[in-house]
């Protein structure tokens, strides 16, 4: 009985918790120090990132030989910090993640909750509108939609909500068609409640963890693509700091100064990754079915 009375409590809810996931951890942490550097941008660069400074072009990082104190990842072809760069860069690729990515989520998921629960008429309009959508690469449609309204973070944001909807949509329609055959939409069907309600109350919830999931993977696009935009110049300003600007221009004089190109491609190249292993990370953590 002693031993029963001792193991017992093991199987309890705080026994069956899990942990977070690591991926889940590292992502989250890593997207956390760049919304810092986002958001309080002014106080932690060390240097205007619109600074010129010609005697102090191309300097090396600060392990290198010939740095200068305060430069710590060096400076560009114009003496520009490239740290300061980097984190000013951090402001445009967020906001075009958060603002683009979400618009994004909201239209295509709702478009695909409806095709994928009532079916019929509205699911053959639906589905016709995003045959047509996908017959365009989505790249060149987005360099295309830029050209014609003109440059700037505007254009940018819009072009990828008009673009990247359909993968919501598609998703999140194939999802729906799943959950709307399982037995809990039956009986809540049986309880007497109506077809709004129960894609409201009862789809929608399961279908969240999916969304949210590829809500970051979207994120992580987003991001892509301002970078390829700016760096063929079709963004903001080429005055103003973008990770993909910083690319470009890096890409001019890697021989003669790496760091240009290296740091602000690996700024982009974990962002984005942090932003699809946070969303997989949350799906395994929240789903439903896995709980």
């Amino acid at each position: 009985m002693a031993d029963i009375a001792q193991t017992a409590p093991q199987s309890g809810p705080a026994h069956r918790r899990r942990p977070l996931p690591l991926r889940l951890v590292l992502s989250g942490t890593w997207l956390l120090v760049v919304l810092i550097c986002a958001v309080f941008a002014p106080f932690i660069a060390p240097h205007d990132p619109l600074a010129q400074d010609l005697l102090l072009e191309r300097l090396p990082p600060f392990w290198m030989a010939g740095s200068e104190p305060g430069y710590y990842l060096g400076t560009d072809g114009l003496g520009r910090d490239v740290l300061s760069r980097i984190i000013y860069g951090a402001r445009i690729a967020l906001t075009v993640a958060f603002v683009a990515a979400t618009a994004a989520c909201v239209i295509g998921s709702a478009l695909g909750l409806i095709a994928g629960y009532y079916r019929g008429f509205v699911d053959q309009i639906v589905s016709r509108i995003v045959d047509i959508w996908m017959s365009f690469p989505p790249v060149l449609f987005a360099i295309l939609l830029v050209a014609v309204i003109g440059t700037g973070l505007h254009s940018v944001i819009l072009a990828i909500i008009v673009i990247d909807w359909i993968r919501f949509c598609r998703v999140v329609r194939a999802e729906t068609f799943v959950q709307v055959k399982l037995d809990y939409v039956d009986s809540a069907r049986v309880a007497g409640f109506s077809r709004l309600t129960i894609l409201i109350r009862e789809v929608f919830p399961n279908t969240l963890p999916t969304i949210v999931a590829l809500l970051s993977l979207e994120m992580g696009i987003a991001v892509i693509v301002e970078a390829i935009l700016s760096f063929v110049n079709l963004s903001i300003s080429t005055d103003d700091p973008t990770w993909g600007g910083m690319i470009a221009e890096g890409r001019t004089i890697i021989y003669f100064a790496w760091w240009v190109l290296v740091f602000p491609l690996i700024a982009l190249f974990l962002t984005v990754l942090a932003f699809g292993q946070f969303g997989e990370g949350l799906k395994d953590r929240f789903d439903p079915v896995l709980q």
